[in-house]
This record gives structure tokens, sequence and C-alpha cells, in this order.
């Protein structure tokens, strides 16, 4: 273990969940945690910048938005087949450089594969321990919780250094390797906007974090697979169970970062007819409007000069007609 992260195990730093961005939203699952342990840096806020109205013919103002960064956790079997760890990097790298947070489990498998793909694609990962804090499971993955930390994550367990199997950690809960994994399994899906599980059998834990997910109104998604492999039934009992099936990293970035619609005002400046009639029934149908009549009370035209403007856009095909004096865009 190097000298660093020696350092970080023995002094891990310690928060409830409503004292961070990050972690507030533990504060309304079922069971919240008391306490969170963590090495690192808990993700921030990030600052969006926005139009917030027009000074002039040119001049904008802005302003500066904070909101959490959508999360991802990525969850699978221990031991995925090549599609298996194929598919979990690639989504993981991805929705990193599109700037998700991706969140697992620090174990083998799936979990680690994606903890790698979003540090290959510089950003950030979390890892959530079902062991005390200054216990990393398994042992050979301490060299990755500690890029973990250096790159900006960080790592967290509910479980506090020095607790012992049998040992009490909150009244009511004593620590128990078996249980803890599975339930730590609510935090990981608890700090996540979306749940993806790329490969898992029948009975798997990642099951449960898919559970979990549901029960706390997450977006669950699950990788389909050959229906002959053990590791694809849990994915294809998920979807059968009504999971979003996942075909590729567009069906979670679409959800995730949707496409910015064009500003009301843009989109007016676009529809320019070759009159100014064409152009106040243009924009109009733009805003909206479908009905003859509806149009022509809000472009305020005679009725003559309307009924001539929209004849003429029709036959230069940029409106088109739907029938019972009804209008659209073409």
């Amino acid at each position: 273990m190097s000298t660093l992260f020696s350092h970080f195990l023995s002094k891990n730093k310690e928060i409830r969940p409503q004292e961070a961005d990050f972690t507030e939203v533990l504060t309304t699952i079922a069971v919240m945690p008391k306490m969170l342990y963590f090495y690192g840096k808990m993700p921030e806020n990030r600052v969006l910048v926005g139009s917030a109205g027009m000074t002039g013919a040119t001049a904008r103002l802005t302003t500066e938005v904070l909101k959490r960064p959508k999360t991802v956790a990525i969850v699978g079997t221990r031991k995925p087949t090549e599609y298996g760890a194929m598919v979990a990097k690639k989504l993981a790298y991805d929705l990193a450089r599109r700037g998700a947070v991706i969140v697992s489990g620090l174990a083998y498998g799936i979990d680690s594969i994606a903890h790698r793909g979003a540090l290959e694609a510089g950003g950030t990962t979390v890892a959530v321990l079902g062991t005390p804090i200054d216990q990393i499971y398994p042992e050979r993955h301490v060299g990755l919780a500690e890029e973990i930390v250096k790159t900006g994550g960080c790592v967290m367990s509910e479980v506090p250094a020095g607790t012992g199997v049998g040992d009490e950690y909150v009244p009511g809960k004593v620590y128990q390797p078996k249980t803890c994994f599975l339930e730590r399994n609510r935090i990981i899906s608890g700090l996540s906007d979306v749940v993806i599980v790329v490969e898992a059998a029948e009975r798997s834990g990642s099951l449960n974090t898919a559970a979990h997910a549901l029960e706390q109104g997450r977006e669950v998604f699950a990788v389909p697979g050959d229906i002959t492999r053990p590791m694809s039934r849990g994915c294809n009992q998920l979807i059968k169970q009504g999971a979003t099936p996942l075909l590729e990293v567009e069906d979670v970035a679409n959800l995730l970062f949707p496409a910015p619609k064009k500003k009301k005002r843009q989109q007016m400046q676009l529809l320019i007819g070759d009159t100014d009639e064409e152009t106040v029934i243009l924009q109009a149908i733009s805003s909206g409007l479908s009905k003859g009549e509806e149009i022509l009370q809000k472009t305020e035209l005679d009725a003559a000069k309307f009924s001539q403007n929209l004849t003429m856009l029709e036959i230069k095909g940029r409106v088109m007609a739907l029938g019972m004096n009804k209008w659209a865009l073409k």
C-alpha cells in the first residue's frame, strides 16, 4: 500500500448525508445512512451558464446555475464475459466524458471496470464500500481506490473505521460482511439518477441494487444478453419485468443530457418569410397554433391578406395543410 493512501486510511472524513450537495439525495431514501465516512472529495454541484434574456439586438445576459452532476451507477457480475466487460467500460467511458459521475462498488468484475472506464475518460467516479472505511475490499483494489481519490473522486462507506465483524456501528445495525454488501447497494442506487445493470446471474447483488433503484424512483436500464448465457439471465429478467433495455449509450445520454431546445426568440428569428405577413404567420404557427382561426387572430391580419399569404407559404413549401383548416410548419 502506498504511503499516500496509508495517509488517507488513517485520516478519513465524515459527514451526515444532508451536509453535502452530492449526498443530500440520500435523505430521501427509505433507510438513510446516519453518517458517511470517506476519502477524497465529494463531487460538487457544477456551474451551468444559461441565457437570462436580451438587453439589445445582440447583447445577452447570462445567469449561473449550480446543479448536481448527473450520476450513473454501473453494476454487474464479478465474473463478466468479454462482451460484458467491453460494454461496461464503454458505457462508463462515454458517460464520464459527457460529464456524468460514475458510481459503483469497487468489487471485482463490472464494478472495477466501470471505475476504470471513468478514470480513463478523465471523469469522476465514486466507490461505495460494503466494508468499514478502513478496510478496502477486495484488498487488490487498494490501488484503484487510491487512483479514484487522487483524480478527484471519493471512496465512501457508512461503516466507520475500526468496526469488526459483529460490532454495532449504529443502533440496530451490526456489521456482517454478507449483509452489509447488500445494504450498501441502496446507497449506490440512492446516489444515482440512473442505474445500469450490465451482466447479472439470476441471483445477483446487482439485482438487489436494481430493486433499490426501482423503490427509490430511479431509472433502471439493463443490457440485454444471450439467452443461453447464465450471466445474461438477470438482465433479461429485469427487461421482462419492465427495465429499459440499453441498446446504446445514447439511450442513457439522451435521458441525462437532452439536446438543448432552441430558445423561442431564436426560433422566431429563423422563421422569416418573403413578406412581413408571411413572417408573422410562420411565427404564429411555430408558437404552437394550428387552427386557421387562431393563427388569423394571432397575426391580426386582414382576412384576405392572411389567406393570400398562407396560400403562398403552402406553394413555397413552408407550411402544409393538415385538413379541417389546420396548418403546420413543413
